[in-house]
């Protein structure tokens, strides 16, 4: 009876053992031979079990259910980090998972915020021990020949104008001696990916240019907060740009000023500033901000609608209104 144990013993031993070489075994070989970069993205709130599939549909890991016993196991299921991830084909899924789950001590995730603009991004990135903010302003507003060279997009932008709007909101890896030229690269090469063919042909179609859409959708960006109410207000803008009347954008007076105010002030509306859209007619001389993806779509595809005004009230909604003197009893009754 004691060797019938000590046998099923060995027996078990054996076959926890083999199978530890064995999830080493898998864990540890790439997915292919190919060297090639892909950039793969998490999205916010996704699971484990996503991950691993999306991974597995791109030939980045040779098995799903190996890298998710791998996660499980070291507990990692709560620490994907959300945004663009380069991964190669060649990694490991020990490799894969630690380059989307782990900062290194040589790397840094920043993420940047939509609606920031470069002032709000050079001091976060400043606090972030990365750069000063004045290394980080001075190269957005010059050294710019390399970046028309390197990216179509910016084939319709001014020169005169730097490139606030560019920088595409996301959470991205960077070393933590990356030059500012080099984290620039990383977001332009996102807003690339980002403005897809479909929505670049949009554009084209509609007589439109990138930089006339990314300047609006800035201005969406700052005004509200909903996919939907964004598209709403694009048609308004654009129903406003095409009559002649001034956009009357609250945010590009907060660009000048610097205030987060929600209503400025009367004196603030008469600054004598192109971007003041209170007394400049059509869009101004450019973005106010980075927009988001949804901010960008929306000045692609606005809603139809019959308004010509809206605000923001105190607690959020968007309150719209076709007339200027329903306009004025919804500010009474929402803002005052």
């Amino acid at each position: 009876m004691f060797k019938l144990i000590r046998l099923i013993f060995i027996i078990i031993i054996a076959f926890m053992v083999t199978a530890w070489i064995w999830y080493n075994y898998q864990i540890t070989i790439p997915a292919s031979n190919d060297k090639s970069v892909i950039n793969f993205e998490i999205k916010s709130g996704q699971g484990v079990n996503q991950i691993s599939h999306n991974l597995y549909n791109q030939g980045l890991i040779r098995n799903m259910f190996y890298f998710e016993v791998h996660a499980w196991a070291n507990n990692l299921e709560r620490n994907f980090i959300a945004g663009s991830h380069e991964v190669s084909p060649a990694m490991s899924i020990k490799e894969v998972t630690a380059k989307l789950t782990r900062v290194g001590d040589s790397e840094k995730a920043i993420t940047i915020i939509e609606g920031w603009n470069n002032k709000e991004i050079a001091k976060y990135l400043e606090d972030q021990s990365l750069f000063s903010q004045q290394d980080f302003l001075s190269e957005v507003g010059s050294n710019l020949s390399s970046y028309y060279e390197a990216y179509d997009f910016l084939a319709d932008k001014p020169q005169d104008v730097d490139l606030e709007g560019y920088l595409f909101p996301d959470t991205y890896r960077v070393f933590r001696n990356a030059s500012v030229s080099e984290v620039f690269k990383k977001m332009l090469d996102n807003f690339g990916q980002k403005i897809t063919e479909d929505l670049r042909l949009k554009i084209e179609n509609q007589k439109k240019s990138i930089f006339e859409v990314i300047t609006l959708a800035s201005i969406i960006e700052k005004e509200v907060r909903q996919p939907e109410d964004m598209k709403m207000v694009a048609d308004i803008f654009y129903k406003r740009l095409d009559a002649g009347i001034a956009l009357q954008s609250d945010a590009t007076v907060n660009y000048i000023t610097g205030k987060g105010t929600v209503q400025p002030s009367y004196e603030d509306t008469k600054i004598d500033n192109p971007y003041n859209t209170y007394k400049y007619r059509g869009l101004p001389p450019g973005p106010i901000a980075n927009p988001g993806l949804n901010a960008i779509v929306a000045a692609i595809e606005p809603t139809a609608n019959p308004y010509y005004y809206f605000l923001t009230a105190k607690e959020g909604e968007v309150v719209y209104s076709k007339t200027y003197n329903e306009h004025l009893q919804n500010k009474a009754k929402y803002l005052d």
